[in-house]
């Protein structure tokens, strides 16, 4: 398996990460879902984390960064302040807002991973 190509997904919600799943999928990406990724995921794999996952989703990913994870993170969030921005970018996140409409997750995705392979 290429782990470059490794998406983990931390998404509560199992009918949209069943969804992410299945269209990540059909674009030859290899998903680890929740628990499973937080251990598996490599350096230069990727993180798609929902903003309420685990009621927090920016409070998990910065004690992901604090255990060493340095992977690509895309955070997955509705209507985000300022101050959400702020934390995010700090994390080196990046934002896709809520409800995912077209490709934007998925052009985002392959834009992350094309800039860590030319990397």
């Amino acid at each position: 398996m290429d782990r470059s190509n490794v998406i983990g997904l931390f998404i509560d919600d199992a009918p949209v990460l069943s969804s992410l799943q299945f269209s990540l999928a059909t674009e030859g990406l290899t998903t680890i879902e929740g628990d499973r990724a937080s251990s598996g995921i490599p350096a230069e794999g990727l993180l798609v984390i929902d903003q309420s996952y685990q009621d927090d989703g920016l409070r998990f990913l910065a004690e992901l960064r604090e255990r060493g994870c340095a992977a690509l993170a895309i955070i997955l969030v509705t209507n985000p302040n300022p101050l959400f921005r702020t934390r995010a970018g700090a994390l080196g996140a990046h934002i896709i807002e809520k409800p995912l409409l077209g490709d934007e997750l998925s052009d985002a995705i392959s834009a992350l991973l094309g800039q860590q392979k030319a990397a």
